[in-house]
């Protein structure tokens, strides 16, 4: 029975210690390598200028890391944590999305209004798709459909055929969309917008308006609640929403569409992520340099961790 505990408790003990997060510091121009369990900074990896979105590689064994004022995207070897190559991005990548196989990235190019296609596999552009004035947001559907990029001062989220890389369709949304999130069977696209302070739940199939929900904090400002990322979990039931400036993050019911609790988190949190088994959710905190942890089955904020300054986006490896 001892034999049988103990085995059980390594094997416990080994699956946390696995689990590692990677934030971007944007103005440290650094990487953070984090243990979500021991509730620590391991390490410190420096980087380029103002390094902001991050994707993680179908094989696990690599990080995309867009470089804001150096322009390229580094890809940064997980295992010996340096710089290993470089793939183009065209002008001022912030943020991009990778499509479900792994093999393309979808960068924003807010400058040139426009979303560059990257070969990862070739580390050569495919294609430079204009979208509207300064794109942020960008994602791909789980079926991939779609590629989807929202443009914050168009005010619209724009609808790229995947096969022939084509704007189809618009949709307009509420001032300064931000963050985009599909749900797992590709039929929803909820939209948060940074400036309307509202999401937009977007049904795929019509590309039209199902619901917007507006958020209400008692002691709070309307003009401190400013919608950013969100995080769908894959059984749809909860949606997570980072309300920046508010210091809070949103609890939507996915099946109500209804407001149901507000964590209060570090300050001006910006982007999210689940841990693998979507147990937990972490969010980055800019203006209080650390993470917060929400425990998903106690709905509960249990800790923080300091990681440096500004950190703007993350990825959870198992």
């Amino acid at each position: 029975m001892k034999l049988i505990l103990s085995t059980a408790l390594l094997l416990l003990s080994s699956h946390a210690l696995a689990e590692t997060i990677f934030v971007t510091l944007e103005k440290d121009n650094a990487l953070a390598v984090v243990d979500p369990s021991a509730g620590k900074l391991l390490k410190t990896v420096p980087l380029g200028q103002r390094p902001r979105g991050i994707v993680l590689s179908k094989d696990q064994h690599h990080l995309y890391i867009a470089e804001s004022a150096d322009h390229p995207i580094q890809v940064v070897n997980i295992h010996s944590s340096k710089v290993i190559g470089k793939l183009p991005s065209g002008e001022d990548p912030e943020t991009f999305a990778m499509n479900a196989s792994g093999d393309y990235l979808y960068v924003s190019n807010e400058d040139d209004s426009q979303v560059t296609v990257v070969d990862i596999n070739t580390a050569q552009v495919i294609k430079e798709i204009p979208v509207g004035v300064e794109p942020e947001a960008v994602t791909v559907s789980p079926d991939e459909k779609w590629v989807v990029s929202a443009s914050e001062a168009t005010n619209m989220v724009h609808w790229i055929n995947r096969k022939t890389l084509e704007v189809e369709d618009n949709t307009l949304v509420d001032p300064r969309p931000r963050g985009l999130s599909f749900t797992a069977d590709s039929s929803q696209l909820w939209v948060t917008s940074e400036m309307g302070g509202t999401v937009s739940i977007l049904d795929v199939a019509s590309r039209q308006l199902i619901k917007k929900i507006s958020f209400h904090i008692p002691g709070v400002t309307g003009a401190s609640i400013q919608p950013v990322g969100v995080l769908i979990d894959d059984a749809r039931k909860w949606t997570l929403v980072a309300l920046g400036p508010a210091n809070r993050v949103a609890l939507i019911n996915a099946q109500t569409l209804e407001v149901e609790k507000y964590f209060l988190v570090g300050q001006r949190v910006w982007n999210l992520a689940f841990s693998p088994d979507q147990s937990h959710v972490y969010t980055t905190n800019g203006m209080s340099n650390d993470i917060s942890i929400i425990d998903m089955e106690s709905l509960k904020v249990t800790k923080s961790i300091a990681v440096g300054r500004y950190p703007w986006g993350l990825v959870v490896k198992p």
